[in-house]
């Protein structure tokens, strides 16, 4: 892997290849390695959303729960913290400067970006959302270094940001450990020989081979997906 091309390209642009060329490793873990504790939290919704596959024919009277399943129909969109759809952010890779363009990120005005969102664009553009995401992350440990730099702040030596990517309505959750080794080693493309491990879960659901297919139409699943968000809200 240490003879791998490497080139500066922009985070939207990563593959498979750039994982392999700075040596990070997907690591796939379950639910109580991932989250410290073997049982999900019960979902902090309402039973509706719980009980119905789709928006009940009776209606709904809580606006909140109207706009949960106004959005699984179209698209799952995730007061010093807010949302912001393509953010583009400096990234800064085999000494050129480019960028990497956020799908969906939150961002804390003090601390910077907490949470990075990647729609998976296969069905359009074939291109695996795992690199992107990955590239993001990288990105944004940057912006943010520099962000606290500006501030008067000492830079932080790593920092774990977490992750979700999307396929309709069915995520995939991430915990990207970034360090100043593999900054250092990006910003002027060479290989380093310490790995960086990113954590992956699947959400448990009992027949994971539909789990992209169904996503949270399934009411099988739906209690099981909110229960990996509820209980991914610890890492922001």
């Amino acid at each position: 892997m240490a003879n791998i091309v490497r080139s500066a390209k922009s985070g939207s642009d990563w593959t498979i290849n750039e994982i392999n060329a700075y040596n990070i490793i997907i690591t796939l873990q379950d639910v109580a390695t991932f989250f410290g504790h073997p049982i999900l939290p019960h979902p902090s919704v309402h039973q509706v959303i719980l009980d119905n596959e789709k928006y009940p024919v009776g209606g709904i009277q809580d606006t909140n729960d109207r706009m949960f399943f106004y959005y699984l129909d179209e698209y799952n969109a995730p007061n010093n913290r807010y949302i912001r759809q393509r953010k583009d952010i400096p990234f800064f890779i085999c000494r050129t400067d480019s960028h990497a363009q956020t799908d969906v990120c939150m961002i804390d005005r003090n601390l910077g970006i907490l949470l990075l969102v990647q729609e998976d664009k296969r069905h359009m553009e074939s291109k695996n959302p795992e690199p992107q995401l990955i590239a993001k992350a990288i990105a944004a440990f940057q912006s943010n270094n520099l962000r606290l730099q500006s501030l008067g702040r000492q830079p932080l030596a790593q920092k774990t940001i977490p992750g979700i990517t999307m396929v309709g309505s069915t995520p995939t959750f991430y915990k990207i450990t970034v360090t100043q080794n593999l900054i250092d080693a990006i910003q002027v493309g060479e290989y380093t020989g310490t790995a960086t491990t990113v954590h992956k879960l699947l959400p448990p659901v009992a027949d994971i081979t539909e789990l992209a297919r169904l996503g949270m139409r399934s009411l099988d699943n739906r209690t099981v997906i909110l229960s990996c968000f509820e209980a991914f809200r610890q890492f922001l």
